[in-house]
């Protein structure tokens, strides 16, 4: 079931909780919840998006709002794993690209840890691992969840975009089940739940609209 913004959100793909009590969207009734969805090989990620999470974490946390932290893998397979999640969760430890980032603009401790706690509960994306082989179903559910308007395109377009969804589903070690499920383009993105279980928004990048959005899910 792939997730569509106005309808009840499916629940997440989840192969381990690291932090904090195992749960799932559906679990969470009654609640405003917002999925920080990341990775943790990804600077932007922990530059912006996880400390925008932990604020909103922070604010609301006694209003009915519910933050969890889903930590995906769509590339760099050999450092977006289970073990260098639990590493950060339990020591603050960061690598690969986001070490060297955070390093340079000084947001690392002395000891080359984060400055900062993540309070919310940290679970690993469902990955599994993908064949050789890739059906066309396959190929045409991914364009039209990046691409809806893929059918304005010219023949020539449609095809080139095809073509390159291809060679790019075949490049993929594994398949991330909730970073496929709701449609993300990339890390950071947020998914956004209300009250009533029914998904809201879908953002990649820093938007900075979620504090807006999520008092206005607050008071309905």
């Amino acid at each position: 079931m792939s997730a569509v913004i106005g309808q009840r959100a499916p629940n997440l793909g989840v192969s381990e909780w690291i932090q904090g009590t195992p749960t799932n969207l559906d679990q969470e009734k009654d609640k405003v919840v917002l999925v920080e969805v990341f990775q943790v090989n990804c600077p932007g990620c922990f530059m912006n998006a996880i400390p925008e999470a932990i604020e909103i974490y922070n604010k609301y946390k006694d209003e009915g709002v519910r933050v969890l932290g889903i930590a995906t893998a769509f590339e760099d397979f050999d450092k977006n794993t289970v073990d260098n999640l639990k590493m950060l969760a339990e020591t603050g430890e960061v690598i690969g690209e986001t070490k060297k980032a955070l390093s340079m603009y000084g947001k690392l401790k002395d000891d080359n840890k984060l400055s900062f706690k993540i309070p919310f509960p940290l679970g690993m994306d469902l990955l599994t691992k993908v064949n050789d082989e890739v059906s066309q179903d396959q190929v045409m559910k991914f364009v039209y969840a990046q691409l809806p308007e893929f059918d304005s395109q010219s023949e020539d377009e449609r095809n080139q975009i095809i073509q390159r969804v291809k060679d790019h589903l075949k490049s993929k070690e594994y398949s991330a089940e909730t970073f496929e499920k709701f449609g993300l383009q990339g890390t950071p993105s947020s998914i956004l739940i209300d009250r009533k279980g029914i998904l809201r928004d879908v953002s990649f990048g820093q938007s900075g609209h979620l504090d807006s959005m999520i008092q206005k899910l607050i008071a309905e």
